[in-house]
């Protein structure tokens, strides 16, 4: 009965999400086998296989739900699990500023994307869907948005279709900047967290800078998602609909990011057995690519051909003002140490 009524349903997408996660790590080691080095890490080439089989060969409905439930479910307890390798002493130099240096960047970025949309003729509501899927967590937001701003569905296809392939290129430059720009691990940790889209893709950015990196940016992003309920109330006020509006803990505040502060204290207090790190970090690490290739298996690139090329420029405008802006943040955070 369990089987039929719970794991039935995800079976065949849960399969082939493992399929891809398995050749992500087989890709990973013939690099490592070639070239001596891994130049791309297991999480990307996750991302990367995922997005070419779903755009080549489609994905029956029968997929859907094991692979939402390995990009959402699967991930979120991937994160909470990476709360335990996370070091308070490592990334709390920065304290208070930087917390108010994230919340300053999602209202700015918020505020500048609006206005780029409009300003290139896109509609009141399109214009912020893109802004609050740029300024706070991709489709997550854009998704908790619409209903508050009675946003038409057709907007929020055309936003969340921006998001899932723009997000997914992001992470494939993002890399090339840190190389290039000569970031420390801390560093390259905090723009990627406030530029970076979703969670997952955050994961997989900063996999190539290292666990310092990968802590880092994890951490700055949740912050930037926990911005979320905050900016629903914003609309919802501003909208007069406030009184209307339900926002359910769980959207203000997700369960994996309760659980995964509650694993960072475990951490910082030494709660958790020394015998329990290793397989917790390697769990965490192999649930993580799986969630990567959910995460591209979600994304069909023909979709882009289908998003009007006025809502792909002002999301490009609008990604390349937050990594400005993150810049801008960089600088003065040094100049504060």
């Amino acid at each position: 009965m369990f089987f039929n009524s719970h794991l039935k349903p995800i079976l065949p997408g849960l399969v082939v999400t493992l399929l891809v996660a398995l050749a992500s790590k087989l890709a990973e080691h013939a690099e490592r086998m070639l070239f001596g080095r891994g130049w791309v890490e297991s999480l990307v080439f996750a991302i990367l296989i995922g997005v070419v089989v779903r755009s080549l060969f489609g994905l029956a409905p029968r997929y859907f739900a094991g692979v939402q439930f390995c990009a959402k479910t699967v991930l979120e307890i991937a994160i909470v699990l990476l709360g335990a390798s996370i070091s308070a002493q490592a990334i709390g130099s920065a304290g208070g500023e930087l917390v108010a240096a994230i919340i300053a960047v999602v209202c700015i970025s918020l505020f500048v994307s609006y206005h780029i949309g409009r300003a290139l003729g896109l509609s009141n509501h399109l214009s912020m869907l893109v802004a609050c899927g740029n300024s706070i967590c991709g489709n997550s937001a854009i998704a908790a948005t619409a209903p508050v701003i009675e946003a038409q569905s057709d907007d929020v296809a055309a936003s969340i279709s921006f998001t899932a392939v723009l997000g997914v290129l992001f992470v494939f430059v993002l890399p090339m900047l840190h190389a290039g720009l000569g970031l420390s691990a801390t560093q390259y940790g905090i723009f990627s967290g406030l530029t970076v889209y979703a969670v997952p893709q955050v994961l997989a950015a900063t996999a190539p800078a290292g666990t310092l990196a990968v802590q880092v940016g994890t951490l700055v992003k949740l912050i930037r998602v926990l911005m979320l309920g905050p900016v629903i109330f914003g609309l919802a006020v501003i909208g007069g609909r406030a009184r209307e509006t339900k926002l359910p803990i769980a959207q203000v505040v997700p369960w994996f990011i309760i659980g995964f502060i509650a694993m960072m204290v475990a951490c910082s207090f030494d709660l958790i057995p020394d015998v329990a790190r290793a397989p917790i970090k390697t769990t965490s690490s192999f649930l993580t690519i799986l969630a990567m290739a959910a995460l591209g298996l979600s994304v069909d690139i023909r979709n882009v051909l289908h998003v009007g090329g006025r809502v792909v420029f002002a999301a490009l405008l609008s990604l390349t003002f937050l990594c400005a802006l993150s810049g801008v943040v960089l600088v003065v955070l040094a100049q504060g140490n």
